[in-house]
């Protein structure tokens, strides 16, 4: 008897497989990392290669330690970070080069080539989204551009594009041996390439980036049956029926059905959604206007979304690249230690700014500095970073949607930092909300597959097994928390402009230096 649900989490860092029951429950976890791969100043990419041996690896893993197999499986959802763009030859398999990964920033030259006289916001109208090097539409035009032989590939019809989930369905499904090609409406909305209003690609968009149409996956609901997993894999025969990008699966996994529900997911970087119900709701204020889910045949519900680049990866620099710390936790014990920042702010704009500003010359910056300042003071600078940056973007929402923030639903790993979750609701002025079962965006992925086979048999349901787990008051007064947000606002100024022809000649010195 199928008893369980399993999701595939393709994350930024590692690819978790987590078996869930009937109730949302965690029955078994498998997660691997993978390699990060940094070839140039602003370049990150991964090995697709490595991300599909450590599914297969994981999906085993979560297996065997439930002591379960694939009969006990009613259903498989995938969610994944989701601009990260993958092409490979359908004939063999093989990526054609690595992935490129949401927070890089090589196509920002492509992104401003495309803008032109229009500026970013050219394409706004039919998907949602600036001109950025965020989304996975100009990573694509850089590969056909710059990766010998793919340009005659791709015209040919050799080529396939997706980010992570398809890359994993269609080696799910087979492979060259008849994988499924398929993609869900939330991922398709985060490549720039996808109509917002027809949920079809653009035959415009992907003309002006040279993408032949042939390489795009189909668009789908995102809770149905894509395929079967494959005859030699371990979920053989298991349907895969539901996918959902990251954000919009921890979205899902909130239970945030009804129109002005909203959650924050603080993972590498912070996301944070509000549901705009069946309506299209453009940003004038630096958001995003992307679509949340579809289930089945139902209508597509849109959102507006807040993406922040740096919040997680700021942690994880403090520990890799400077030594501040040796484990991740040790952040919180280390930020505990002073009572408050003493004026030093952090602003983490490693790959430029995301929302609200969306400039790509920004550049990180470490400001407010004295002799008192000591490395406690940095640590809790960094973690109120993560903080400042959730209420920018809460504020822009607020302006666009015209409907105050109630209170903010949370998850992801920061949000075991209670330091970190004490200062978000001072910082808002509003209750913090964590889940029982934190790890929601693996569980919305779960409930849209567990939907679409009816081991769900709706939201309701979804509804119904969300249960709140710890509550954070506000206990900061309003006068001082304009005041340190006040000061937020002063040092994000001071990361503006920063790349320019200099600098990128000084950042291709130092690149040439490393690799003598």
């Amino acid at each position: 008897m199928a008893d369980y649900v399993l999701s595939i989490d393709q994350g930024t860092t590692s690819t978790r497989a987590i078996v869930f029951t009937k109730c949302g429950d965690i029955h078994s976890v498998g997660q691997k990392e993978h390699e990060q791969i940094f070839p140039k100043a602003g370049w990150v990419e991964h090995d697709p290669s490595e991300i599909w041996v450590n599914t297969r690896e994981v999906v085993a893993l979560a297996l065997s330690r439930g002591n379960i197999n694939k009969d006990a499986i009613a259903a498989v959802g995938i969610t994944n970070q989701r601009e990260t763009a993958v092409v490979w030859d359908k004939n063999t398999g093989e990526p054609v080069y690595n992935a490129i990964v949401w927070q890089d920033t090589r196509t920002d030259k492509i992104a401003a080539r495309l803008a032109g006289d229009e500026g970013p916001d050219r394409y706004k109208h039919i998907c949602g989204l600036p001109l950025a090097t965020y989304f996975s539409g100009p990573k694509v035009a850089w590969i056909l551009e710059n990766v010998d032989g793919a340009r005659e590939k791709a015209e040919a019809g050799d080529l396939l594009f997706g980010n992570t989930d398809t890359w994993v369905l269609w080696n799910m499904t087979g492979g060259t041996d008849g994988g499924v090609h398929v993609t869900d409406v939330t991922n398709a909305s985060r490549t720039m390439l996808m109509d917002l209003k027809s949920l079809s690609w653009s035959e415009e968009v992907a003309g002006d980036m040279g993408i032949p149409l042939a390489m795009l996956p189909e668009i789908r609901s995102s809770s149905e049956v894509y395929g079967q997993g494959r005859s030699a894999g371990p979920l053989a025969g298991v349907p895969i029926a539901g996918i959902l990008g990251d954000q919009q699966a921890a979205t899902f996994g909130q239970a945030c059905f009804e129109k002005g529900m909203s959650k924050n997911t603080y993972g590498t970087g912070n996301f944070m959604l509000l549901n705009t119900g069946t309506e299209i709701v453009p940003s004038e204020n630096g958001l995003l206007t992307t679509v949340c889910y579809k289930i089945g045949d139902q209508d597509a519900v849109y959102a507006l979304e807040g993406s922040i680049a740096v919040t997680g990866s700021l942690v994880q620099w403090l520990r890799d690249n400077i030594g501040l710390i040796s484990e991740a936790p040790e952040i919180e014990t280390m930020a505990t230690k002073v009572d408050d920042n003493g004026g030093c702010y952090i602003v983490p704009a490693f790959s430029g700014l995301f929302a609200p500003y969306w400039k790509d010359d920004a550049r990180g910056a470490i400001v407010g500095l004295t002799r008192y300042v000591n490395k406690n003071h940095i640590a809790r600078a960094a973690l109120e970073s993560t903080a400042y940056q959730t209420r920018e973007v809460s504020d822009a929402m607020n302006a666009d949607s015209g409907v105050d923030l109630a209170e903010l639903r949370v998850d992801g790993g920061m949000v075991a930092n209670e330091t970190l979750m004490q200062f978000q609701a001072d910082i808002l002025g509003v209750d913090v909300v964590r889940p029982k079962v934190a790890e929601t965006t693996a569980l919305g992925a779960a409930y849209a597959a567990g939907i679409a086979v009816g081991f769900w048999s709706g939201e309701q349901d979804v509804i119904d097994n969300w249960e709140e787990g710890k509550r954070w008051s506000p206990s900061m007064g309003e006068k001082e928390r304009e005041r340190l947000f006040r000061q937020w606002k002063k040092a994000v100024t001071k990361t503006f402009d920063w790349v320019d022809e200099d600098a990128e000649a000084a950042e291709e010195a130092v690149e040439e230096a490393a690799a003598e």
